[in-house]
């Protein structure tokens, strides 16, 4: 769940701090070469790291279930849905500057004129971005639009996987593209300005916003998967991977986030 702001990138490089604090005790053995489907497996998980990611994993399930999991469910509970997709339709359009950049970045000019376009009508008819009158006009959003997918379209591989606590999945690749996405966001800059306070606001509605989007499916993985880790780490890869590959062939739109 990305967050593109000042605060995210904060907690970010906490977290890789903490990553390679326990890098010295937390590698995965590599299979000896008398076992290839071993190796195999070791190759395909792509998780050097894996006894560190899965300590971390732990230390995020633990404030997932004791912070964030229960505010979620009480944004649910007192929020009517209407109001939590205008916020979240809000939050999206807010996001606009940022997917605008990675569109260009990509080579989308088609998508880079969209987002203008989506951006423009719902900040006004929309009133700020409440209401996606764009997509009920033809224009949906699409996915993608992020620095770490643009490092993938450029050819840049997608490292070892990291699991970071708060911010979740990720992978080396991933993670500097969150810097990226900071860095395009002109939002972040105006808080230099003297908005540092609304950004703030603007990172922990999102972070409810999305955490209660995920309540079902977390829960649904936890509940039936015998390791939620693996599962989670083969979701996030084979989504990224999908997302990456869908933006370097500027065909069909993916599907819009739910």
């Amino acid at each position: 769940m990305p967050v593109h702001d000042k605060t995210a990138s904060s907690l970010q490089a906490a977290a890789l701090l903490m990553v390679v604090a326990l890098l010295g005790t937390g590698c995965a053995t590599r299979p000896p070469a008398t076992d290839p489907e071993a190796v195999a497996e070791y190759q395909a998980n792509n998780d050097p790291l894996e006894p560190t990611n899965r300590f971390l994993y732990r230390v995020n399930d633990v404030l997932d279930t004791n912070v964030l999991e229960p505010v979620a469910r009480g944004y649910r509970y007192a929020v009517p849905g209407v109001v939590r997709r205008s916020i979240g339709n809000a939050l999206r359009n807010v996001a606009s500057p940022v997917v605008f950049a990675n569109d260009v970045l990509q080579g989308h000019p088609r998508y880079a004129a969209e987002t203008v376009t989506r951006f423009v009508v719902n900040s006004t008819v929309g009133v700020g971005g409440l209401f996606d009158v764009a997509d009920d006009l033809g224009l949906p959003p699409h996915r993608g639009a992020n620095f770490g997918t643009t490092l993938g379209v450029w050819g840049v591989e997608e490292g070892p996987f990291l699991f970071l606590p708060l911010l979740g999945p990720s992978n080396v690749r991933d993670t500097g593209g969150y810097g990226g996405n900071v860095l395009l966001d002109p939002f972040i800059w105006a808080s230099f300005g003297g908005a540092g306070a609304l950004q703030g606001s603007r990172f922990g509605v999102g972070a409810v916003d999305t955490r209660e989007q995920l309540l079902d499916p977390v829960e649904q993985v936890k509940r039936d998967s015998l390791d939620p880790y693996a599962t989670f780490r083969s979701a996030y890869r084979q989504s990224r991977a999908a997302e990456i590959e869908a933006a370097r062939h500027d065909g069909k739109p993916l599907p819009p986030p739910q």
